[in-house]
């Protein structure tokens, strides 16, 4: 007999997810810290397979067994974190072991009228796959418990007219630590990041001999992050980190460089060059062009004639 594949679950509020999990109602209806460091709190009585409408960071500080988080499997058993925004699919438990941290949740609602609210959409760690988690050192761990533990008190003794302020700060300091050890961690694992961009660029390389651009058109970041089983953000960031170039500049970079050999060692003309390069209209391709070597494709050719 076919097993079925789990429904999806819409958690529209807090106080629903509250609800689902056997809790009194939040002392904010948007915003709330499930705490599961006592071993009480049930995970398993969410949905197995859930969309949640606001935003959540957990704070895992030991883990035994896997979670299925987002698309992937989070088996880490040391402190780290993970993000999801709003209407991006999580997982359920997979295995009955012990799981302790914190989850933040933060329904968008909470971020309006600050800075943060269109802010926090530019974190592109937030639709990072699990096995593309942050992986905290010791330090870091202390740093992000401290933080935690501000945003636990002040949702639990300290509810006034500055706590919603003191809350935003601190929810800004954490990610803005978060981009700080994300970057720390491209760094220390700098010879997968290398070994990263050989892949990139032999996967780019492939691409234009095998003539993919023909049927596929010019390559697309999602497309190579597929095929390295990276999300797109995360290829582009440790790109980033690497070479100071995402992978979006590394494309333009190799299309220009192919066709530069093209327009100065063949007689194809502008238009057979943009077709052979993925490009539907030359026009496109001139544009491109210009923008990175300042003069247009016709008039680089010239200066070989």
């Amino acid at each position: 007999m076919k097993s079925e594949t789990p429904k999806t679950q819409g958690l529209d509020s807090i106080p629903e997810i509250h609800r689902v999990l056997g809790l009194p109602g939040p002392i904010h209806p948007l915003i709330t810290i499930l705490d599961l460091t006592d071993g009480q709190l049930d995970l398993c009585k969410l949905p197995q397979s859930r969309v949640l409408h606001f935003y959540k960071i957990s704070f895992v500080t030991k883990l035994g067994g896997k979670v299925k988080y987002g698309q992937g499997y989070y088996d880490f058993n040391e402190g780290s974190l993970l993000f999801a925004s709003p209407n991006q699919v999580i997982g359920g438990i997979e295995a009955d072991e012990d799981i302790m941290g914190y989850s933040l949740l933060i329904h968008p609602d909470f971020l309006q009228g600050y800075s943060l609210a269109n802010k926090i959409k530019k974190y592109n760690f937030f639709s990072y796959s699990s096995n593309e988690a942050l992986h905290l050192s010791e330090q870091e761990r202390a740093t992000m418990l401290a933080i935690y533990t501000i945003i636990r008190e002040e949702l639990n003794s300290r509810i006034d007219d500055f706590s919603h302020e003191v809350i935003i700060a601190q929810i800004e300091l954490l990610l803005s630590y978060a981009k700080r050890f994300y970057k720390r961690q491209f760094l220390t694992r700098q010879s997968a990041t290398s070994d990263l961009l050989q892949q990139f660029e032999q996967l780019l390389n492939n691409y234009f001999e095998e003539e993919k651009p023909v049927s596929l058109g010019v390559p697309t970041v999602q497309y190579l992050a597929d095929q390295l089983n990276y999300t797109a953000n995360y290829l582009s960031d440790m790109l980033r980190s690497l070479t100071g170039l995402n992978a979006q500049q590394h494309i333009h970079q190799n299309l220009i460089e192919r066709s530069k050999e093209m327009l100065s060692t063949t007689n194809m003309n502008v238009s057979e060059v943009a077709y052979l390069l993925g490009f539907e209209h030359p026009q496109s391709f001139s544009r491109l062009f210009k923008s990175k070597t300042n003069v247009s494709p016709a008039e680089f050719r010239s200066a070989f004639n």
